[in-house]
């Protein structure tokens, strides 16, 4: 009789499944589509074992390969969603703010849109005694501040709505000029991130980033914010990749994806 197959030893399978995981997180919203050289760069790992696993992952339709590329394939996103459903979005999202928080040591914060204001929904507060003040709830302008830019980029009807009324000044760094508006807006969305200096509160300075839904609709801004004294530009600067990694998280954790990224994926 032909010896009986051995089970797989637990460990080389657990090893296996830690290679398949760094394949798959090697993918993000900035950079979708990844060729066999991109893997074995972002991973380290042979080019032999990197072509073995894609191959079977391409294969169990976990990715979707596109020519010489491969992308995230639609397998995972239908897995994705029973994920949140029936979660609230801000439930989800929520719990990165103590890690952004903890990253630069400000307070992190998110916010929506609500008619002409925005709304902090969420907070994780600096632990320094000098802090802008913020809380849950609070209802501030939208054209003025980095997290207002950033909603005020991805909704032009709201844009519009903001501009048909009079942009009161609040410092003498708010914007109050509807060109300039308009100019820093159209930046803020090419940039993919706002950072401001003075505009609500002098003093203080904030950097934002977009959260998108599985729609690629916006669903909030995640916002940096405290004194200018800790945080001149150079400092929001340096801050802007941790800033659009917690974004990005965000978003995937929604299931969400980038406005252009929702054109591109097949039906």
């Amino acid at each position: 009789m032909p010896p009986a197959e051995s089970a797989p030893k637990p460990q080389n399978a657990l090893l296996v499944l830690g290679k398949i995981s760094a394949i798959l997180d090697a993918f993000s919203l900035r950079q979708p589509v990844m060729t066999l050289a991109d893997l074995r760069q972002a991973t380290g790992m042979p080019t032999s074992t990197v072509q073995r696993l894609v191959a079977n992952l391409v294969s169990q339709g976990f990715l979707d390969r596109e020519g010489d590329a491969y992308r995230i394939g639609l397998k995972l996103a239908y897995w994705a969603a029973p994920a949140v459903r029936g979660r609230e979005i801000l439930d989800v999202i929520n719990p990165l703010l103590p890690g952004l928080r903890d990253a630069t040591g400000e307070t992190a914060c998110l916010f929506r849109a609500e008619q002409r204001y925005r709304v902090c929904v969420g907070l994780a507060e600096t632990r320094h005694t000098l802090r802008r003040e913020m809380h849950l709830g609070k209802i501030l302008p939208l054209h003025a501040g980095s997290a207002g830019h950033v909603l005020l980029a991805y909704d032009d009807e709201l844009l519009r709505d903001v501009l048909d009324n009079p942009l009161e000044p609040i410092t003498g760094a708010t914007i109050t000029s509807s060109a300039d508006l308009r100019n820093v807006v159209a930046r803020t969305r090419a940039d993919g991130f706002a950072i401001t200096t003075g505009e609500r509160e002098s003093g203080s300075s904030g950097l934002s980033a977009p959260i998108f839904d599985a729609a690629a609709g916006l669903v909030a801004a995640v916002t940096i914010s405290g004194p200018t004294l800790r945080m001149p530009r150079e400092v929001c600067e340096g801050w802007v990749e941790t800033l659009l990694e917690t974004a990005e998280q965000m978003t995937r954790l929604i299931g969400g994806r980038f406005p252009g990224e929702a054109k591109s994926r097949p039906a």
